[in-house]
């Protein structure tokens, strides 16, 4: 079993800015993270009658334990990671973590 994090990042005003930003400076960021094991990135699309998502993008997080996430966090990378999000993210973001195991 892992422990991940994941961030629902609301639409913003200005998408392509926001993916600038996120793309440019945001993920290589969350790349630094110590101990992180995976780090994927969706950007939904509308469904199957066209209705737009209720995110503009999703982003998981995986560590090994709950330990491994809260001290990466807490790592000068994480500081960094979580101060840049005012730099983009003024739509909201939602952060859920908990214990995650993979199904197939």
């Amino acid at each position: 079993m892992s422990f991940q994090l994941t961030a629902l990042y609301n639409h913003p005003a200005d998408a392509a800015a926001f993916d600038r930003h996120y793309d440019d400076v945001h993920a290589p960021l969350a790349t630094k993270l110590p101990d992180l094991r995976s780090f994927t990135v969706t950007r939904p699309q509308p469904g199957p009658d066209g209705a737009k998502p209720d995110y503009h993008l999703v982003a998981v997080l995986v560590w090994d334990s709950a330990e491994a996430m809260g001290a990466s966090m807490a790592s000068d990378a994480g500081k960094a990671a979580v101060a840049d999000l005012e730099n983009f993210a003024g739509a909201g973001v939602t952060m859920l973590t908990g214990p995650s195991s993979t199904v197939v």
